[in-house]
C-alpha cells in the first residue's frame, strides 16, 4: 500500500528499537509505505534507541540540510570496563578489578573536559571514511586507524552518578558527535576504563522523541494511522527555525523552476526563509541575497520541493 503523503513528500518520527540499524529502519518504513525514497538524517548505532528522522519522497531532498541539526541523548556509562567499539558489545581491551570508588568532584572535573568545543578522534570501530575506506574495515583486519580529530560542541552534559559503576546523563551535542568516544575517554579520565552501556536519543533539533511513533507500531498500523500527526509532518508544517513567506503565484512559478524572486525583506546574506505557494504548499528553502543598500534581496531556491 503507497501513503499519498509519504510518496508527495513528508518527514515521519520514528522510536527506532534496539537491535536495528538506521538503514534496517528506513528498509522497515519503506516496505510499510511502499516509498522507495525514504532516507533518514543521522546514524542511530544499533544498541541505541529514540528518535529518528525519516526523510520520505521529495522531503529526502532534505536529508543532507537536516542532518546537521544538533541532537540530545539520554544515556549510562559503565565503568571499569573499556571495549574496542567502546560501547557494550565490543571486546573488552581492559577490565578494572575490584571495588569502584569515583568521587562526584572527580567526575565533575573529568566531565569539564567534554563541555564546550574540543577535538574528538571517531571510535575505530565506527563508519568514518579515510581514503573511501571505514574505519571498521581497517580495526576488523588489525590495521592501525587514524586519528582523524575534529572539533565538536557540546552544549549540555549533565552527569548523575550510579554507585557503583553506573552513571546516568543527559547530552546536548552537534551532529557528528561520538558519544561513544566521550564514555570511552572519560573512562580513561577517571582511571579505571569504561564504555557507552545505554543510549537513546531524544531530540534532534525541534524535533522530539515524544511525537515518535515505535517502528513496530508504525509498521502494523491502519494507513490513516501511519499518516497522522504528530509523527507524519507534511513539508509545509515542517517547523524550520526560520521565517516563512507565502508568494504570488508567477513567483511559486519562477520557484519551481529554480529561479530567483525579488523580495522587500530584511536579513543577512545566506539567511534561510520558507517559501510557501498562495494555497500554502511547500516550494523550496531559498537564501537570501541583499541588492544595494539591502531594503531588496533577491530569493535564491536551494532546495526545490514542489514539482516543476
Amino acid at each position: 500500500m503507497t501513503d499519498v503523503l509519504f510518496s508527495s513528500g513528508a518527514l515521519l518520527l520514528i522510536d527506532k528499537p534496539g537491535g536495528l540499524t538506521s538503514h534496517d529502519v528506513v528498509e522497515h518504513a519503506r516496505r510499510a509505505t511502499g516509498v522507495k525514497k525514504i532516507g533518514h538524517t543521522g546514524t542511530l548505532d544499533p544498541m541505541a534507541t529514540g528518535l529518528l528522522v525519516l526523510c520520505c519522497g521529495r522531503a529526502a531532498r532534505l536529508q543532507g540540510f537536516l542532518t546537521g541539526l544538533p541532537k540530545t541523548y539520554d544515556g549510562t556509562i559503565t565503568l571499569g570496563r573499556a571495549t574496542d567499539t567502546y560501547d557494550a558489545e565490543g571486546e573488552t581491551l581492559s577490565e578494572h578489578a575490584g571495588e569502584i570508588s569515583v568521587a562526584e568532584s572527580a567526575m565533575e572535573s573529568a566531565a569539564a573536559e567534554f563541555r564546550g568545543e574540543f577535538q574528538q578522534s571517531p571510535p575505530p570501530y565506527s563508519a568514518k571514511k579515510v581514503a573511501g575506506r571505514k574505519f571498521y574495515e581497517m580495526a576488523r583486519q588489525g590495521e592501525t586507524v587514524p586519528q582523524a580529530p575534529k572539533t565538536v560542541k557540546v552544549t549540555q552534559f549533565d552527569l548523575r552518578l550510579r554507585p557503583p559503576r553506573e552513571i546516568d546523563f543527559t547530552l546536548s551535542c552537534s551532529s557528528g558527535t561520538y558519544v561513544r568516544s566521550i564514555a570511552h575517554d572519560l573512562g580513561e579520565r577517571l582511571g579505571v576504563g569504561a564504555h557507552l552501556s545505554a543510549l537513546r536519543r531524544t531530540r534532534i533539533g525541534d524535533f522530539d522523541l515524544g511525537d515518535a511513533i515505535p517502528l513496530s507500531i508504525f509498521e502494523s498500523a491502519e494507513e490513516d494511522v501511519r499518516v497522522s500527526a504528530p509523527h507524519a509532518i507534511p513539508l509545509a508544517l515542517i517547523p524550520f527555525s526560520f521565517p516563512r513567506m507565502t508568494v504570488a503565484s508567477l513567483e511559486a512559478w519562477k520557484i519551481r523552476r529554480g529561479q530567483s524572486i525579488p523580495a522587500r525583506l530584511s536579513g543577512a546574506e545566506g539567511d534561510w526563509i520558507s517559501l510557501l505557494s498562495p494555497d500554502g504548499q511547500m516550494l523550496a528553502l531559498g537564501q537570501m541575497v541583499p541588492i544595494g543598500t539591502g531594503k531588496i534581496a533577491m530569493i535564491k531556491p536551494r532546495i526545490v520541493l514542489a514539482e516543476s
